[in-house]
């Protein structure tokens, strides 16, 4: 039953197209017919232009639909070329940046090491600094393989930052200067104030909200100022005398009036560094 339906449905479709074919047919001829009333010249004249604008206008909507896909498909494609374009730019600008923080970096150890000329050096990199214990050590990628020993200075950006504290063949942990650790070996310090005095002191510890080593145990009436220069003094045989540590930001004094806490602004930002120079030993004297 369906296949007739089917068939008497293509039947009738048939009829009407040769019917509609005949018909635009004996227009056109009679349109051409000079001999034929106006009248009827017209009629088959309008006959004709109805049957054209019939048989043309799924063409023209084929043709329409066909260019608004053309044009979807090139907006789609243009689109995931300017997402592709983007992300690439989003990286370029996130490797631009890493590289230029890296250079600055490496500018100022480049600097630094120049002025560490009577100490023999190795360059380093840090591999693992937990955020847990941020303020207390990290990891560099050199060691016992390399010449690196138990307390040898660590120094970075402009200055000192820390000390080997243990070793591996191919890996070291470093204790910063800021250690909250109280077992840890502190790092005997002297300030340098506007009239040459030296002041000795020891780090012995850190303050965040000022970003602030802590100097303490000075024992002098002598005047400290802010911008005054902090330098290791080399007691206690750690480390060398004349490492850079940083600058006199303010001083608190005691009940009596004596310097009891001097705070000093690191040399190096101890939040974000990435290459380090280990102290290795004195070249004169050897």
């Amino acid at each position: 039953m369906r296949k007739f339906f089917a068939n008497k449905k293509l039947i009738i479709v048939m009829i009407i197209l040769i019917a509609t074919l005949s018909t635009v047919a004996l227009s056109f001829r009679v349109r051409e017919n000079r001999s034929a009333p106006p009248f009827i010249q017209r009629m088959a004249n309008d006959i004709s232009n109805v049957a054209a604008q019939v048989i043309a206008a799924p063409m023209v909507a084929v043709h329409s639909g066909y260019n608004q896909v053309v044009d979807l498909v090139n907006t789609y494609n243009e689109n995931q070329d300017l997402k592709k374009n983007v992300t690439q730019l989003q990286q370029i600008q996130a490797t631009n940046n890493t590289l230029r923080a890296e250079n600055t970096q490496l500018k100022k150890q480049l600097k630094l090491n120049a002025t560490l000329s009577d100490y023999t050096q190795i360059p380093a990199s840090v591999v693992s600094r937990q955020p847990a214990d941020w303020e207390n050590i990290f990891m560099i990628n050199k060691g016992s393989r390399q010449g690196v020993k138990k307390n040898m200075p660590v120094v970075s950006g402009a200055g000192l930052i820390g000390r080997i504290v243990e070793i591996h063949d191919f890996s070291a942990k470093v204790e910063l200067i800021s250690t909250s650790n109280t077992n840890a070996d502190r790092t005997a310090v002297e300030i340098v104030n506007k009239k040459s005095q030296r002041i000795n002191g020891i780090i012995s510890g850190y303050d965040k909200d000022d970003e602030a080593l802590l100097m303490t145990q000075i024992n002098t009436k002598n005047a400290i100022e802010k911008g005054d220069t902090v330098v290791t003094s080399g007691l206690g045989g750690l480390t060398p005398k004349g490492l850079f540590v940083g600058k006199v930001t303010r001083v608190k004094d005691d009940d009596y009036g004596r310097p009891a806490t001097v705070y000093v602004r690191p040399a190096t930002d101890l939040n974000d560094f990435s290459v380090v120079t280990v102290i290795s030993r004195a070249v004169q004297g050897e």
